[in-house]
C-alpha cells in the first residue's frame, strides 16, 4: 500500500511539473510573438516616417533649394567680390541639393520600389563607391519576395555595409545571397578588425545589431555572427521562402 501511495504521489508531482512546463512554454511563445509583433509594429512605424520625410525632402524642400539657387544664377553682381560670393553661395546650395537627394534616397530608394532588391542595392553600392574606400563585391541569385521582406532585406544590407564602414576598419566586404529550394541565405564577411559580440550587444552602441537581429526575425530567419577581435566579421540570414 505504501509503495501505491508513493507512486502515486510521484505520479501526480510529475503531472504537475509537465504542466507547468508547458503552461511556461506556452507563455514564453506568447511573449516571443508580441515582442515580433512589437517590432513589426515599430519598424513599420519608422518605414512610413522615412517614406513621409524622403517625400518632403523630394517634393517640398528640393524645389525650393532649386529656386533659390536659380535666383542666385540670375544675380547681376556689382563687383568681383559680390561675384564670388555668389559663386560660393550658388556652389553651397549644389551640395545641399546633392546631400538632399542622398538622404532622401537613403530613407527610400525609388529603384527598390521600382526594379526590386537586387537592382536597388547594386545602385547602393555604386553610389558609395565614390564616398568610401571600402571594396564591396555584391552577388546575388534572382528570387521573389513580398514588398516588405525585401525593404527589410535591403534595410538589413544597408546596415551591414554602413556598420563595415564605420567600425570594420575593413578594406573588402563580400555579400552573397544563395538560394536553396526552401530558402534564401544572406551571406556577408569583410576583413576588419572583428569584435566581440557579447560586449558589443551589451552596450548601447549595440543598436545596429539589435537592429538587425530584429529585421531578420520579420524576415523569418535568425541572424548568425561570427567574429572576434582581429579576425573580420561573418554574418548570415536563413529566410525561409514558403512563409
Amino acid at each position: 500500500m505504501y509503495y501505491y501511495v508513493v507512486f502515486f504521489s510521484v505520479m501526480v508531482i510529475a503531472i504537475v511539473v509537465c504542466m507547468f512546463m508547458v503552461s511556461v512554454m506556452k507563455q514564453h511563445k506568447k511573449v516571443l510573438k508580441w515582442q515580433q509583433a512589437r517590432i513589426a509594429a515599430e519598424i513599420s512605424t519608422l518605414e512610413s516616417d522615412r517614406k513621409r520625410i524622403a517625400g518632403d525632402l523630394h517634393d517640398e524642400l528640393g524645389p525650393i533649394l532649386s529656386g533659390i539657387q536659380l535666383q542666385i544664377n540670375h544675380l547681376e553682381p556689382a563687383n568681383q567680390s559680390e561675384a564670388e560670393v555668389l559663386e560660393k553661395s550658388s556652389k553651397q546650395i549644389d551640395g545641399v541639393i546633392q546631400r538632399f537627394r542622398e538622404i532622401s534616397y537613403n530613407l527610400l530608394p525609388n529603384t527598390l520600389v521600382r526594379k526590386g532588391f537586387v537592382k536597388a542595392t547594386e545602385e547602393f553600392i555604386s553610389k558609395l563607391k565614390t564616398l568610401h574606400s571600402l571594396k564591396i563585391e555584391f552577388t546575388a541569385v534572382d528570387f521573389t519576395l513580398p514588398p516588405e521582406k525585401q525593404l527589410n532585406m535591403y534595410r538589413v544590407v544597408q546596415e551591414i555595409i554602413q556598420n563595415t564602414i564605420k567600425h570594420a576598419n575593413a578594406n573588402v566586404l563580400v555579400i552573397n545571397i544563395n538560394k536553396t529550394p526552401q530558402s534564401l541565405i544572406l551571406q556577408t564577411k569583410d576583413d576588419g578588425i572583428g569584435f566581440s559580440y557579447n560586449e558589443k550587444t551589451q552596450m548601447a552602441k549595440g543598436v545596429g545589431l539589435l537592429s538587425l537581429q530584429s529585421r531578420a526575425e520579420l524576415l523569418g530567419g535568425q541572424l548568425n555572427v561570427d567574429t572576434e577581435p582581429g579576425h573580420g566579421t561573418r554574418f548570415e540570414i536563413e529566410i525561409p521562402l514558403l512563409q
